[in-house]
């Protein structure tokens, strides 16, 4: 009698065990598929006030014009390239924003992208990424340059996970003909805002 309790205490409390460990197991599975996309800038600096190294040069503004370092990770399971924007919302003289910068057809192996990358004609950027049309009309990254007085604006960094190898848009798309293309094969999106005003 007191061997069946003991045999059915253990068989209990191995049953316990189990259940946990399987519990734990799949949390941990769970929490693995569930990598989050994000996007950042090792400049730090670039999240508190965007620095003049990277606002245009033009317009009566007189920054650097390159494009600022950017890293990203947690890519969604399945991405087969990036797409990355740098848009602004806030511009009043457009009602539809303003895009500063596209890039497409970034392959899925590339984490991060490094300081002036953006350069028409870029030889920095990895073989077969291409660059869309801003706004200015150029295949290349124009910096912030807001009108004197207005609140600073939010410049939007927005990289896209895809789950297609190229995008099927022509040479020389603009930020809206790619983002509404990338929208059909998105897998995930982060975004990254930095702020400029003058």
């Amino acid at each position: 009698m007191t061997t069946n309790r003991i045999l059915r205490s253990s068989t209990l409390a191995l049953a316990v065990v189990l259940l946990v460990l399987a519990g734990l197991s799949a949390a941990q599975t769970k929490t693995a598929g569930k990598a989050k996309l994000v996007l950042s800038s090792p400049d730090t600096k670039l999240a508190a006030k965007v620095p003049e190294i990277y606002t245009a040069n033009l317009f009566g503004c007189s920054g650097g014009n390159q494009s600022p370092p950017l890293q990203w990770s947690g890519a969604p399971a399945g991405t087969k390239s990036f797409v990355l924007t740098l848009f602004d919302p806030d511009e009043h003289g457009d009602p539809s924003g303003w895009w500063h910068w596209i890039v497409y057809d970034l392959p899925a192996t590339t984490t991060n992208l490094p300081k002036g990358a953006g350069v028409e004609r870029s030889t920095v950027l990895p073989s077969g990424t291409l660059q869309g049309r801003t706004d200015l009309g150029n295949d290349a990254y124009h910096g912030p340059c807001p009108d004197k007085g207005d609140p600073p604006h939010r410049y939007t960094f927005t990289i896209y996970a895809l789950s297609v190898d190229k995008l099927d848009v022509p040479a020389d798309s603009s930020g809206a003909m790619v983002v509404s293309t990338a929208k059909d094969h998105l897998l995930g999106k982060a975004v990254f805002v930095a702020h400029y005003g003058r």
